[in-house]
């Protein structure tokens, strides 16, 4: 007998969700903060995403010069 394991991550996640809040905040003029510090945890992602992009990229830099 086979039991089938499925794994959906289909949530916010915690910088989503702080996202959402910042926005909700931003919207009922309970935080005076300009809309790029809102947005920001939206953009968490391709930050790493770009971390970790230019650490391969030095990695790589200087795998080629040994």
């Amino acid at each position: 007998m086979t039991k089938n394991i499925q794994n959906n991550n289909n949530g916010l996640g915690v910088l989503g969700l702080l996202g959402v809040t910042f926005v909700v905040l931003k919207l009922t003029d309970v935080i005076d903060w300009s809309w790029w510090y809102v947005t920001l945890p939206f953009w968490g992602g391709f930050v790493l995403l770009g971390f970790i992009g230019i650490v391969f990229l030095l990695l790589l830099l200087w795998a080629k010069r040994g």
